[in-house]
């Protein structure tokens, strides 16, 4: 429900902030006064295009900013997808500047004009001269005929579940059913490649944690090698292979002998180095590496190549070819068994196409029986909306299976007699496509769809009656909602809730629209001056007096 707007510098209207309740809002006055312009600003707030003409003259900027304390689950699922927090209250701002450049906000969240428009196409629906009737979307009719019949009858709603559920699982069995087909297709050559990679894979035999030992093991082995060879050439120059440390040290002390000296320094030191060369050598004996089997590298090697080929090859982790073997038997065993599952998934999408077809029939009926009904319902309202001429039927047709049924749904209306049926988009105009939407929004008062409603032109070309008739059918579907109407007529004027005074004011050469809320003595002269016109009489007094509903 829309419950505050404020207007700034749209073209006669300098600043205005209204206030708005449930039910019925009036919005009368003179024509010129600027009612339109006031539908103008409420639009733009509401994603309307923008006119670098609504900006007041000598201004820079115009704004208006629209609050709501509604919302509905689409459009909590809009917020929520555009990342606007909310909680309850819904506050709509736009800016518009005279260079043309606009800029939206919701809750302080800069949005996108494409998103206004649709935030502000759930909240609020105009018939009007540049109305965005949603009746008018020929996609909206199955759900408002269908909201109609939840109305009349709780079992229609368990019904539409029951469909929706259907469908869904026959939808999900067909898929299941595809993918098996699709995967037959190629079986044959999938079968020869799966056989030959799990026979790779089984004669490999590879553990978890395989590769790595492998790899610490050649590396141990082959480091092994390495240090043996060290050593060996160590042994080989200390123990005598060659010219030896030995014989170097023989040589040397044979040659220092010849010192004449008691005692020789030289004798002793090279008995030292003789004794600690032979030391050194028994150490490198006993250490010589005798626990490490080098013998099997050449296997080793050969194992983790294989190993490692198999994993490039499958594109995975060394570690994961077991898992891969197990996920290739299942694929193998599945198209081995593929004709068995094949007739399975086939009856299962027979039983459940088969169950949804007969929901999907009982539902159509429905759809015809209230269709019939809701055809008649509408008939009704419209001798008194001066409609009639016209004639209202539901088009039903079969429509591709879907979540819905397989019907398709479409309002008709001729609004003259021996003239075709059409669309409702284009079979009427102006106020009376407006008393036509009125109708049905009555008819259809449970759709919430939309909470706030306005109505422009919907007293055009009309009076006595037919007018109190209107005024009558807004009072009705403004009872669960809100409706805002401008109206030229005093017997609609008569049933508001709120009424609300347009006026057009000149002062210093400056012309300005206000608007304010009339109650009491204002609203009878109101009233009385749509009656008699600019003189007030005691006879449109008197009149406008048995018009107001208390």
């Amino acid at each position: 429900m829309l419950t505050n707007l404020s207007i700034s510098n749209i073209v006669l209207i300098e600043k205005l902030n209204l206030e708005f309740g449930s039910g019925l809002n009036i919005l009368t006055g003179e024509t010129g006064a600027g009612k339109s312009i006031l539908l103008d600003a409420l639009a733009l707030a509401l994603g309307a295009r923008s006119d670098t003409g609504l900006v007041r003259h000598g201004c820079n900027m115009a704004s208006v900013v629209a609050e709501f304390d509604v919302i509905n689950k689409n459009l909590g699922n809009i917020l929520t997808e555009n990342g606007i927090e909310y909680e309850g209250a819904l506050i709509l701002r736009r800016t518009l500047s005279c260079d043309g450049k606009s800029r939206a906000w919701v809750n302080d969240t800069p949005i996108s004009i494409k998103t206004l428009k649709q935030i502000g196409d759930e909240l609020v629906e105009i018939h009007g001269q540049f109305a965005n009737h949603t009746l008018l979307n020929p996609s909206t009719h199955r759900v408002a005929l269908d909201t109609f019949a939840c109305l009349q009858d709780k079992k229609y709603a368990e019904l539409l579940a029951k469909v929706k559920n259907a469908y869904y699982d026959y939808h999900h069995a067909t898929c299941r059913l595809q993918e098996l087909q699709n995967m037959l297709d190629k079986s044959e050559l999938e079968k020869d490649f799966l056989t030959h990679n799990i026979a790779e894979l089984q004669s490999l035999n590879v553990r978890v944690g395989e590769e790595e030992e492998l790899s610490t093991r050649r590396a141990d082995m082959m480091n092994a090698e390495k240090n043996s060879a060290i050593l060996s050439d160590a042994c080989a120059v200390l123990s005598g292979r060659g010219e030896s440390i030995d014989a170097q040290l023989y040589s040397a002390a044979h040659i220092l002998e010849r010192i004449k000296t008691d005692p020789n320094p030289y004798t002793e030191q090279i008995d030292a180095l003789y004794n600690a060369a032979q030391t050194v050598a028994d150490v490198i004996q006993h250490i010589t590496p005798k626990d490490i089997d080098t013998g099997d590298l050449d296997s080793i090697e050969e194992r983790l190549f294989a190993i490692r080929s198999a994993a490039r090859k499958h594109h995975i982790p060394a570690d994961e070819l077991p898992q891969k073997l197990e996920e290739m038997t299942a694929q193998l065993n599945s198209i081995e068994n593929s004709d068995i599952e094949l007739q399975k998934l086939q009856q299962d999408v027979e039983n459940k196409k088969a169950y949804f077809n007969d929901l999907a029939k009982d539902l159509s009926i429905a759809r015809t029986n209230y269709a019939t009904e809701l055809r008649q319902q509408i008939l009704q309202e419209l001798p008194d909306l001066k409609l009639g001429q016209a004639d209202f039927m539901i088009e039903k047709t079969n429509a591709a299976p879907n979540a819905t049924g397989c019907d398709d749904i479409l309002f008709m209306i001729k609004t003259n007699p021996g003239t075709p049926f059409a669309p409702l988009h284009k079979s009427a105009s102006g106020g009376e496509l407006a008393r036509l939407m009125l109708a049905l929004r009555v008819v259809l008062s449970g759709d919430q769809t939309a909470h706030t409603f306005i109505f422009d032109e919907v007293d055009t070309g009309i009076s006595g009656a037919t007018a109190s008739a209107v005024g009558q059918r807004l009072k009705r579907l403004a009872h669960n909602s809100q409706a805002l109407v401008i109206t030229h007529s005093a017997q609609v004027a008569g049933f508001a809730d709120k009424h609300f005074k347009i006026e057009k004011r000149v002062n210093d050469n400056n012309t300005v629209t206000t608007v304010s809320e009339i109650a009491n003595e204002e609203r009878l002269n109101e009233i009385a001056r749509i009656i008699s016109g600019a003189e007030i009489t005691p006879e449109s007094l008197a009149t406008a007096k048995t018009l107001i509903q208390f």
